[in-house]
């Protein structure tokens, strides 16, 4: 059990919770005073995308190098710090959903939870841990100011604000997420 907690941090872990934490926290009192209604995809989205954009931090240790050399295989850990820090990230948004208005679907939360924890993984393992959050910052920020999706591209570019069962934005966060976390599990984070 000692390693799991000098794994944690390590990691960066806690540091990270605390953040999802607040701004889930900040996120849902500001939904509760009227905002654009229960409806609106982008609080819940902003909510989950804080919280990936936290957890990345802990996606590269402190020494890459030692991290290499290490006698344990780190494809297994790497995959499972990404799902559990996912699982995590759904968590407390269906969390504190349950202590008043419920920003959104269970079904819509985890899709996005885990297309956004791939785009943190495949951030890592493209530009490195302390720049894993730029890609689902980017895709964010496009999918915020994007036209209305009228094509299934502008639907699979625009799938963190579609609705549950739409067939593009569930296939896009899937696709996300297995790339994501097999290429930063098996190639881990760029130096």
């Amino acid at each position: 059990m000692r390693w799991l907690t000098l794994y944690a941090r390590s990691r960066q872990v806690p540091a990270s919770l605390a953040a999802v934490v607040v701004s889930t926290v900040a996120v849902w009192a500001l939904a509760r005073d009227g905002g654009e209604g229960p409806g609106d995809p982008r609080l819940p989205v902003l909510v989950l995308a804080t919280g990936a954009m936290a957890a990345s931090i802990g996606l590269s240790g402190q020494d890459l190098a030692l991290d290499r050399t290490a006698a344990i295989r780190w494809a297994p850990r790497r995959a499972a710090h990404v799902l559990l820090f996912g699982a995590v990230v759904c968590t407390v948004l269906l969390t504190v959903q349950t202590m008043g208005e419920s920003m959104a679907a269970t079904a819509f939360v985890v899709r996005d939870s885990a297309g956004l924890m791939g785009l943190v993984a495949l951030g890592a393992a493209l530009s490195g841990g302390q720049y894993a959050w730029t890609l689902p910052f980017a895709w964010l920020a496009f999918s915020f100011f994007a036209p209305p999706p009228t094509s299934v591209p502008m639907q699979a570019a625009t799938w963190m604000l579609l609705p549950p069962g739409t067939a593009a934005g569930t296939w896009t966060a899937l696709v996300l997420a297995a790339a994501g976390t097999t290429a930063y599990a098996v190639a881990g984070p760029r130096r």
